[in-house]
């Protein structure tokens, strides 16, 4: 049995990943929980073009033409009555893909002041699988320092840094790379890359 998911995508830079990561997850046949930020939607349209409504959200207008056997479920950052805010809602685990600073600074202070913050904060204390994707650099002390407290709150921290050893040939390459390491933390098979050591 496949358990649900939880994607929030966050006004860091590298909207691309978290979009990517979302048609991976949907063609694959997960349930998707979805949220996204004021400053996501922002990011969003400014590096993809695509002009997403918080409060009246279609997939078509983030995924054009994208359908797959999971299905989609759509949260606006506010709405703290959604599945994903309370720990007896099972979940598969969740990603911030892109992790603002901010974000990642929320989520190890407990604060709690969005769906977000507290979806990441009910996974943090169920002990169930938190994977943050900043994309900042460089990286400020405070910023190392809140990375630390992620750690060791039980969080993965997977920095958006792409490696060139899998047979770079687009900047698609690039984008799967990371998307292939997101999947490998949650136990998710695919082939999105080629691995070390393949032939």
């Amino acid at each position: 049995m496949k358990l649900p998911l939880a994607l929030a995508i966050t006004g860091a830079s590298g909207a691309v990943y978290g979009v990517r990561l979302l048609e991976v997850l949907l063609e694959s046949g997960y349930d998707v929980h979805l949220t996204i930020s004021p400053s996501g939607q922002i990011v969003i349209a400014q590096e993809l073009n695509r002009t997403v409504d918080l409060e009246d959200f279609s997939l078509e207008s983030l995924l054009p033409g994208v359908s797959g056997p999971g299905t989609l479920r759509y949260h606006s950052y506010r709405d703290f009555l959604a599945p994903i805010a309370s720990g007896s809602y099972l979940t598969g685990g969740m990603v911030i893909c892109p992790c603002s600073g901010s974000t990642l600074s929320a989520v190890v202070h407990a604060s709690g002041s969005n769906l977000i913050q507290r979806a990441a904060d009910v996974h943090l204390k169920e002990r169930r699988r938190l994977i943050l994707v900043p994309r900042e650099t460089p990286l400020s002390s405070r910023q190392l320092e809140n990375m630390r407290l992620a750690c060791d709150a039980g969080a993965v921290v997977l920095p958006a840094s792409p490696g060139w050893y899998h047979g770079v040939s687009s900047l698609q390459d690039l984008v799967d790379f990371i998307v292939a390491r997101i999947l490998d933390q949650l136990s998710i098979p695919h082939t999105l890359m080629k691995r070390w050591g393949d032939h």
